[in-house]
């Protein structure tokens, strides 16, 4: 019985399109000397006559399809086509092929690298590369995994590490499509090319970083090809396509290789422009071997300065334009819009690893110099990259931003649009709309304390008002809060100094003490009890009038006084004996007279009422004979 698995019929494509049938055999692979090569051989079923003679050529674009298809193109307008009873058949011939093509990449990459291949030759191959990368598209899934995984085992990363940087701009730009190619099929496999290849090699020449000084250095006056890696550079950082297993996270570990030894080549053309320092632009230049003017180059120091004295509310001048130097360089503007653009996409996506950068180089005050540029569109940028930092609300960015006083350069920028209506005024009120519709406290305090006085005269928008208002209802509902805090701490003060009260009374126990006659307090002064104590009161009233004590001289009297502290702490009430002054000289001799009296007294408040009726004398006697301050015992 015959082979079932490599039974095949052969077509060819006929001048109206259509395939022709041309038999059906069995196919092989097999070294034909005449070809010099690998071939694909087909022999009739019927009589053993050859139906196929065909070399396996790398350069021939094959195509698996539906999988019992192999389908080539031989010569122009000369197309073929094997259809393969069982998937079986089809796939071992098909891996014959890869093998074939495997071979012939070797010794193409070998080339390829080579510092002897001369640059038309080299050309010849990175094109080569591109539109093989490009006829991998029209593949089935799985062929297509296995071709670039082939590429990514014969060293494809490490050989477009060399050809991106050299200086022909057509390798360049081939390098640069392959390089898509590969990011697209898995920037997982990029990712972890590169996380190796830092394990030893220097930074300069990380393959991630010759992406990046590519980006920077495009000499098209529109950035395409910029624009091209920068979305590759995008799809390599975003977060979404990173994988996480249960003993590895791809994330944390590229973040941290990307922010340690790449981060810093990315913003360095950011850096460069808003710094007045020039060792730091010689070095930009020297490392990066672009020379092109800086976009913006503050005359003025840009080092850290507090809201009184950089910005005061009686003398808000606008923005800095007059001393700063912004060249019509409109291609370095796009560049660092571009950058602006993928640092405002960090913000979004990698919080803690860009935090951590932004404030450590105090990045967002360089971005903000680019508001002073006369490219409009990028000031829209430097402060779209401040809104994303603004909209995450975290205190750890508002505070740097307050501290900084980095409000300043975009007051400036609304104040010099003056009245016009665009795009900038739009986006500037609407950053501080944000502020005041999330009510951002922190934010808002400072905008109203360091820059109302600015503000207030924009009426066509409630915004700055609206802010007014937010910042003053905070302020009376914290002054409310303190008022509420300060009269729960004078009430604990005071159970504390009646404690010290009790204690002095314990230690003073037995000794005699003055004791005066105190006016009554009014009723707000009341203990609690204040309806037991006036029962009583009433109760010993016909006593009290038949006990009053005798005056044994002017503004002196001689009674025994009884302190209850019962009602308030339970203990025994204690006798508190209180002598008067000696007789006068009229003679008269003194009375000793027992007075009950019933005192009500609750912590921290001394309470007793002795009533003289009638007796209008003694109250002007004791305002002109002050007695002295008693000391109490228990």
């Amino acid at each position: 019985m015959s082979d079932t698995r490599r039974r095949v019929k052969v077509y060819t494509l006929n001048e109206d399109r259509q395939w022709d049938d041309r038999g059906t055999g069995h196919v092989s692979s097999t070294y034909v000397e005449e070809l010099k090569g690998m071939s694909l051989l087909v022999r009739a079923e019927s009589d053993g006559s050859l139906l196929l003679e065909s070399k396996i050529n790398p350069n021939t674009a094959y195509q698996k399809q539906q999988d019992t298809l192999i389908v080539w193109s031989e010569a122009e307008n000369y197309d073929l086509a094997l259809s393969f009873q069982e998937k079986a058949g089809c796939d071992e011939i098909w891996e014959k092929i890869c093998q074939e093509d495997e071979k012939f990449l070797s010794e193409v990459f070998a080339q390829l690298t080579d510092e002897a291949t001369d640059d038309d030759k080299r050309r010849e191959l990175v094109n080569f590369f591109k539109e093989f990368c490009a006829f991998s598209q029209t593949l089935q899934p799985q062929n297509r995994d296995a071709f670039f995984k082939t590429l990514a085992k014969l060293g494809i990363l490490p050989a477009l590490e060399i050809v991106m940087g050299m200086d022909d701009l057509q390798v360049r730009s081939a390098a640069t499509d392959i390089f898509s190619y590969l990011v697209e099929f898995s920037p997982s496999m990029v990712r972890e090319f590169v996380m190796q290849e830092a394990q030893q090699s220097d930074d300069d020449i990380l393959l991630i970083n010759v992406v990046i000084e590519q980006m920077i250095c495009d000499t098209d006056p529109e950035l395409g090809g910029a624009v091209q890696l920068m979305g590759l550079l995008r799809t390599l950082i975003d977060p979404e396509n990173m994988l996480a297993t249960t003993n590895k996270t791809e994330k944390s570990e590229f973040l941290n290789f990307f922010y340690n030894h790449c981060m810093h080549v990315l913003t360095a053309p950011l850096l460069t422009n808003t710094s007045e320092d020039k060792c730091e632009k010689d070095f930009f230049l020297k490392h990066y071997r672009y020379s092109w003017s800086f976009i913006c180059t503050p005359s003025h120091s840009h080092s850290h300065s507090t809201p009184s004295s950089s910005i005061s509310q009686d003398n808000i001048v606008g923005s800095n334009k007059n001393n700063t130097i912004c060249p019509d360089n409109y291609q370095t503007a796009q560049l660092l819009a571009l950058i602006l653009e993928l640092l405002t996409f960090c913000v979004e996506h990698h919080t803690y690893h860009i935090k951590n950068y932004i404030m450590n180089k105090d990045l967002l005050r360089r971005v903000l110099v680019l508001m002073n540029s006369k490219h409009t569109f990028l000031a829209l940028c430097a402060l779209r990259f401040m809104r994303r930092i603004i909209g995450l609300k975290d205190e750890f960015y508002n505070r740097y931003i307050t501290k900084g006083n980095l409000f300043e350069p975009v007051i400036n920028a609304l104040l010099d649009n003056g009245t016009r209506y665009n795009l900038l005024n739009s986006a500037v009120i609407e950053l501080f709309e944000f502020i005041r519709v999330e009510d951002i406290k922190s934010l808002t305090a400072h905008i109203v304390e360091n820059f109302y006085k600015a503000l207030e005269s924009i009426e066509y928008v409630q915004t700055f008002k609206g802010l007014k208002t937010k910042y003053e209802q905070e302020k009376d509902r914290q002054n409310q809060k303190l008022n509420s805090n300060r009269f729960r701490r004078d009430a604990k003060a005071l159970e504390e100094d009646e404690e010290m009260w009790f204690n002095e009374d314990e230690e003073e126990e037995g000794k005699a003490v003055v004791a005066p006659v105190e006016k009554s307090k009014p009723e707000d002064d009341f203990p609690d009890n204040y309806e037991k104590f006036m029962e009583t009161k009433k109760a010993k009233e016909s006593e009290d009038k038949e006990n009053l004590p005798k005056r044994t001289s002017p503004g002196g009297f001689k009674f025994t006084f009884s302190h209850s502290a019962s009602a308030a702490n339970g203990t025994n009430s204690k006798s508190v004996v209180a002598q008067t002054p000696p007789a006068t000289s009229n003679g008269s001799s003194s009375k000793t007279t027992n007075l009950p009296t019933s005192v009500t007294a609750t912590k921290g408040s001394l309470v007793g009422l002795v009533d003289y009726p009638d007796d209008e004398e003694e109250d002007e006697e004791e305002e002109t004979s002050p007695r002295k301050r008693p000391r109490l015992g228990s």
